[in-house]
């Protein structure tokens, strides 16, 4: 993909970036290598290779999953006199 000076302007200003022409000099430059490298990627024959989410097979440890903590929302609601049928009123402040 070809990319002038011009588009990085482009780019710079639709994300509200203000750039030195030192600055945009640069940044076309390690955008021309990441759009080589990607070329170069694409260039690679992946026929017969199936996806993987990882590049190494690994597999989480997970735990049980139990109850850890007993309910406590007596306890809680109890230092406040603004619960409605078991929620905490606060009041409005978007109209």
């Amino acid at each position: 993909m070809s990319l002038s000076i011009g588009d990085v302007y482009k780019i710079a200003r639709l994300a509200r970036l203000g750039m030195t022409e030192q600055e945009a000099e640069e940044a076309h430059t390690q955008l021309l290598s990441i759009f080589s490298l990607i070329a170069e990627m694409q260039a690679v024959d992946t026929t017969g290779i199936l996806p993987m989410s990882h590049a190494q097979d690994l597999t989480q440890r997970l735990r049980e999953d139990v109850v850890t903590e007993k309910d406590q929302r007596e306890l809680f609601q109890s230092t406040t006199s603004h619960i409605k049928n078991g929620l905490y009123l606060v009041p409005q402040v978007i109209e």
